[in-house]
C-alpha cells in the first residue's frame, strides 16, 4: 500500500513540476500552452490511476477528477499568445494548490488555501484595465480569506470555526463574501477566470463538513438566511446586467448561495453537494469559454449589444452556446439539474418559504441566460463583423465541457458516493487529522 502522505504529495507534486517545466519553454507560447495542457491531463490520469489508495471525502472524488479537466477545458481555449504565458503556468500552480486542498490534511490544507488566496489577489493586484478597474473590495475579500485560513491554523475553537467558515464563504461564494468571487470572474487574464470558478467553490465545499457540524445552530442559521438572501441578489442582479463577465459571476454566485442553502440544512457536504458545486462551476467555465471566443474574434471591450447574428454565421458556436446554456440554466439531462434535484429530494428544508426562493431564482436563470444567448445569436446580421466559426482547439474545449456536464447529469448518484477505500490510507488519514 501507498503511504497516504506520500500520495498526497505526488499528486499535487505533478502540476507544480509542470509549472516549473513550462518556464523552460517561455519563449514559446505554443509551447508553453502545449506543456502546460499535458501536466494537466497528466494530472488528471495520475488521480484516476491513484483514486483507490485514498480516503474518500465526504463529498467524494468528484472534485478530484474535475479539477485537472477544467484545467484542460479551459487552457485548450485559450489563444497561444505571449501575453497569456503566465495564465497558463499559474493554472497549474493553482491545480496543485487546489489539490493539495483536496488530498492533504487538514492542517496542511488551510495552508494551501491561504497560499492559493494571496495568489489570486496578487493577480487581481497586478491585472485590471480601463474596462475593467481596480476592486479593492474583490482583492480585500481574498486577503480575508487567506487570514482566516491561517487563523484556523492557529485559534482554537470556537475561533477557528468561525474562521474556518469565512474562508469558505469567500471560496464558495455567499453574501456578504462574495466581491472576490465576482473580481476574479471579471478581472484575472486569459483562462483562469474559467478555471478559477471551479476550482474556488469545490475547495471551499470540500472544508465545509470539517465546518459546519462544530458551529453553534445560530451561526447555521445565520448561513441560511444569508444564503437565501444570496440566491435572491445573484438572480436579480444577473438580470440587471449587460456585461456577459458580470452576468455569469452573479448567476453563479445565486447557483451558488442556493448551495449553501442546502448544505447549512443538513450541515455536511455529500456527493450531490459536490455535484451541484463542480458542475455549476464548470458550466459558468464553458460560458466564460464561450465569451472568450467572442472576446478573441472582436476585442475585450466589446459591448454585447454589437455583437449579433452569430446563429449563421458561426452555427458550430451557436450550438454549443445553447447547450452550455441549457446546462448552466438548470435544465435536463445536465449535471446541475442532477445536482441540484438531488439535493432538493434529498434535503432537509427548514422553510417553505426558503424553498420558494429557491426555485425562485432556478427560474430566474432561465430568462437572464436565455436572454444573453439569444441576444448573441439571433438578431441582426451586423456587416462590420467577421464571422469566423470556432476553431480546433476552441470547437474541443467546449466539446469537452458539454460532454463532461451530459455524463455528470446522466451518471447515477451513487457513482462518486463514498464507498470502499483504502485501509491503510484511511487509516493515515484519521491518524494524522487535524483536531480543530
Amino acid at each position: 500500500m501507498i503511504d497516504g502522505a506520500l500520495l498526497s504529495w505526488l499528486l499535487t507534486g505533478i502540476p507544480l513540476l509542470g509549472a516549473v517545466g513550462s518556464l523552460l519553454f517561455w519563449p514559446n507560447a505554443d509551447r508553453v500552452k502545449f506543456f502546460s495542457i499535458l501536466w494537466s491531463a497528466v494530472s488528471c490520469a495520475s488521480i484516476i490511476g491513484f483514486t483507490g489508495y485514498l480516503a474518500m471525502p465526504p463529498e467524494g472524488f468528484l472534485p478530484l477528477y474535475l479539477l485537472p479537466m477544467a484545467a484542460v477545458i479551459s487552457l485548450l481555449a485559450q489563444p497561444a499568445h505571449d501575453a497569456y504565458r503566465q495564465s497558463c503556468i499559474m493554472t497549474l500552480v493553482c491545480l496543485g494548490l487546489g489539490l493539495t486542498v483536496l488530498t492533504s490534511v487538514p492542517l496542511v490544507g488551510n495552508l494551501a488555501l491561504g497560499l492559493l488566496l494571496v495568489l489570486v489577489a496578487i493577480l487581481l493586484y497586478r491585472h485590471h484595465s480601463a474596462l475593467w478597474p481596480m476592486s479593492w473590495w474583490g482583492i480585500g475579500t481574498y486577503g480575508l480569506g487567506a487570514l482566516c485560513a491561517l487563523l484556523a491554523v492557529v485559534a482554537g475553537s470556537p475561533v477557528s470555526s468561525i474562521a474556518s467558515l469565512v474562508t469558505c464563504a469567500v471560496l464558495l461564494p455567499l453574501v456578504p463574501f462574495h466581491d472576490g468571487h465576482l473580481t476574479a470572474l471579471t478581472r484575472l487574464p486569459g483562462n483562469l477566470p474559467a478555471f478559477i470558478v471551479v476550482l474556488l467553490p469545490i475547495a471551499g465545499l470540500h472544508e465545509l463538513p470539517h465546518v459546519l457540524p462544530t458551529v453553534p445552530d445560530v451561526v447555521a442559521w445565520t448561513v441560511s438566511f444569508f444564503a437565501l438572501l444570496g440566491a435572491l441578489y445573484g438572480a436579480v442582479k444577473a438580470l440587471a446586467q449587460s456585461r456577459v463577465r458580470l452576468l455569469l459571476a452573479y448567476g453563479s454566485l445565486s447557483f451558488f448561495s442556493m448551495l449553501w442553502w442546502f448544505v447549512a440544512a443538513t450541515r455536511t457536504a455529500t456527493p450531490r453537494a459536490a455535484l451541484m458545486a463542480g458542475t455549476v462551476g464548470l458550466a459558468t467555465s464553458g460560458l466564460l469559454i464561450a465569451w472568450q471566443v467572442v472576446r478573441t474574434r472582436y476585442g475585450d471591450d466589446i459591448d454585447p449589444q454589437a455583437v449579433s447574428g452569430l446563429a449563421s454565421g458561426m452555427p458550430q458556436y451557436a450550438v454549443l452556446l445553447s447547450l452550455l446554456a441549457l446546462a448552466a440554466m438548470g435544465l435536463p439531462p445536465f449535471g446541475v439539474f442532477a445536482g441540484f434535484m438531488g439535493l432538493l429530494l434529498n434535503a432537509p428544508f427548514p422553510s417553505t418559504v426558503g424553498l420558494f426562493i429557491t426555485l425562485l431564482a432556478w427560474l430566474a436563470a432561465s430568462w437572464y441566460i436565455m436572454q444573453m444567448v439569444q441576444r448573441l445569436l439571433y438578431g441582426t446580421r451586423r456587416q462590420e463583423l467577421r464571422y469566423t466559426d470556432v476553431l480546433k482547439t476552441e470547437l474541443a474545449s467546449l466539446v469537452m465541457a458539454v460532454l463532461v456536464l451530459l455524463v455528470l447529469g446522466l451518471a447515477p448518484a451513487t457513482l462518486f458516493a463514498p464507498g470502499h477505500t483504502g485501509s491503510e490510507t484511511v487509516s493515515v488519514k484519521e491518524s494524522s487529522t487535524w483536531n480543530r
